[in-house]
């Protein structure tokens, strides 16, 4: 790639920074080369991403969950990218582990977006309001707790499920008392 091309593409990506950042009243980061992020409040999530989306960042790539247990919070953060600038924005919110609620995007995104709230709710239990379709995708017959939270202990679902007492070997993996 050309000097030129480098300061065009650059130019391109702190265009869509500042109109981004204007439209969102918040700052948009650069992470890196074509790579930007920004945080918002819960309650700004569709507006966010209809901006967005409006902008050009036209596919919902994946919404993902980070589970900050000692923050007592969920990041969810959407994965949104660009065709046309091929460029990732990713939005990101936080909200409470005790009530994890955030509105849903299906109204941008649909059978996409629908997919994506779905899998967050069966492994971390964010519940999307406005989709009215939180089945279970993979796991049909859990009735645990959501399995990728933190406070989910797996070594001792394992052990209750699993655990083989005429193995000696499982011995390892757990403290078991004989």
């Amino acid at each position: 790639m050309s000097v030129v091309e480098k300061e065009k593409n650059n130019y391109k990506e702190e265009k869509i920074v500042t109109a981004l950042s204007k439209k969102l009243n918040k700052k948009v980061n650069i992470q890196r080369k074509k790579r930007l992020w920004v945080s918002i409040e819960p309650k700004e999530i569709v507006d966010a991403c209809s901006i967005a989306y409006d902008m050009g960042f036209e596919h919902l790539s994946t919404i993902s969950v980070t589970d900050w247990i000692e923050k007592n919070n969920f990041e969810i953060a959407y994965h949104l990218w660009s065709y046309k600038e091929k460029m990732l924005l990713t939005i990101k919110a936080r909200i409470n582990r005790e009530n994890p609620t955030i509105s849903s995007v299906t109204s941008l995104w649909s059978k996409n977006a629908e997919l994506c709230e779905r899998e967050c709710h069966e492994f971390y239990g964010v519940i999307f309001k406005g989709n009215i379709n939180l089945t279970p995708l993979m796991l049909e017959d859990w009735d645990g707790p959501p399995p990728f939270r933190k406070d989910f202990d797996w070594r001792k679902y394992v052990q209750q499920e699993y655990y083989n007492e005429s193995n000696p070997r499982e011995d390892n993996y757990f403290e078991v008392k004989k």
